[in-house]
């Protein structure tokens, strides 16, 4: 089961150690700020064409999103 709450968290906390802001991080990744929010609130399921929009932006890898531990 998937746990989209936390991975919400994982982005908006790597969001804010690079000090992004959710119009900065939608503008790399070319996202409706709303949807972010959604993503980022555990409200929205999302592509995985998404997920590597947002690690790439984030310089991750996909698998620092999705850790739900």
């Amino acid at each position: 089961m998937c746990d989209f709450e936390a991975i919400g968290k994982n982005i908006v906390r790597l969001r804010a150690e690079r000090k992004l802001s959710q119009e900065d991080l939608c503008g790399m990744v070319e996202m409706d700020r709303s949807y972010l929010s959604e993503i980022e609130n555990g409200h929205k399921n999302f592509s995985v064409g998404i997920l590597f929009k947002v690690a790439k932006a984030l310089n991750v890898k996909p698998e620092e999103i999705l850790k739900t531990e």
